[in-house]
């Protein structure tokens, strides 16, 4: 009877001991414990520290292969100014369809209880297919952007440090280095850096949120801005929202664990260097010139499992543009503009592009 007993206690333990939250009196009361006095467990007096997902959160991607494409639009190139000096003069064009490839991989570095640390690293490239192909004498900004598009090469790190059980800091930083070059790369000195440190709780399984601040390009220019980090998920796990306000937020639809439907909305932006070949007509190697790109994506989101790790993404959705002025640098510095509020000189260029509808599609391999 004694041996029956402690074999089943020992299987008991190694299955995740889920029935010692139950009590047996009459056992305890037939058979004699003291011969357990000596024995503890190795973790009992150590420190527990909070997961960095809640329950029901969408998988993080590791790494990403997708398709981007806007449809047709208009494009409205201002007069290019240089101080009071006209360089160029303000030409409309219609561009038929913005289109290029998105990759991206997210490394976990170190992965442990009380710290989580991942690199990455992405690279986006936009092609812009224009109606009428500009020509020399067109507006340069038509030019570089029908002969080179828009890329952007960036490295980025996020590192998640739990304090205790229900507080944590989170810290995401990247650089980036964005512009129309093409296979000669650009100096690194345009490189341009973006990072957020958020202060957080996770009070249960389903629910975690933060205050912080950002350093960020996501509407086209540098700003400095206060950020809110919330995710939950409801007592059935079908429905929940995922936000870090204001770079995105979505309300978030859970069919089962391997269908999730989303929508909200995303912030994206950089600025871009304008490294056009002099040889190819105006030459804007020497006039210091950025692209100002900030937009809004309002979309539906779905994403499902193809076969256990690896998820495909679809999304479709609305391009509001926010922001595709030209700024001139000053001694190979910029402007700082606090989002217009702050008086400074005017924009080298000042353009306007429709709104079109626009697709992403992805294949991801997404983390267990």
């Amino acid at each position: 009877m004694m041996r029956c007993r402690i074999w089943a206690l020992a299987l008991a333990s190694s299955i995740g001991g889920t029935l010692w939250a139950q009590s047996d009196t009459s056992s305890a009361a037939e058979d004699d414990f003291s011969q357990y006095d000596n024995l503890g467990f190795v973790d009992a007096g150590a420190k527990r520290f909070c997961n960095p997902k809640i329950e029901g959160l969408s998988p993080a991607k590791l790494i990403s292969l997708g398709y981007d494409y806007q449809g047709a639009y208009n494009l409205s190139a201002g007069t290019l100014f240089n101080g009071s000096t006209e360089l160029a003069a303000a030409e409309d064009a219609r561009v038929n369809a913005t289109q290029g490839l998105r990759v991206g991989f997210n490394i976990p570095v170190i992965s442990k209880t009380n710290l989580v640390w991942q690199m990455g690293a992405n690279y986006w490239n936009t092609q812009y297919q224009y109606a009428t192909l500009p020509t020399e004498a067109s507006n340069p900004l038509h030019q570089t952007l029908s002969e080179h598009g828009l890329r952007t090469t960036g490295v980025n790190t996020t590192v998640f440090k739990p304090l205790d059980r229900k507080n944590f800091l989170l810290f995401q930083g990247s650089a980036d280095l964005s512009g129309t070059y093409g296979i000669e790369f650009m100096p690194a000195q345009y490189l341009r850096y973006s990072a957020a440190l958020i202060y957080g709780r996770r009070p249960t399984e389903k629910k975690q949120w933060g205050l912080g601040v950002a350093r960020t390009y996501r509407v086209g220019e540098i700003n400095y801005i206060p950020v809110v980090l919330y995710n939950s998920t409801d007592a059935l796990n079908k429905w929940g929202a995922e936000v870090l306000f204001p770079a995105r937020a979505h309300v978030r639809r859970t069919i089962n664990p391997r269908n999730m439907i989303f929508a909200g909305y995303e912030l994206e932006g950089q600025s871009y260097r304008l490294w056009r070949d002099p040889a190819s007509g105006f030459d804007l190697r020497n006039e210091d010139l950025e692209i100002r790109r900030g937009e809004a994506r309002f979309r539906m989101v779905y994403e499902f499992s193809l076969k256990d790790f690896i998820w495909l993404s679809i999304q479709a959705g609305y391009r509001l543009q926010y922001r595709y002025d030209v700024d001139r640098l000053v001694d190979g510095v910029e402007i700082y503009r606090a989002f217009g509020l702050l008086p400074a000189a005017d924009y080298a260029q000042t353009n306007g592009l429709g709104n079109p509808l626009y697709f992403n599609v992805s294949l991801n391999l997404v983390s267990p």
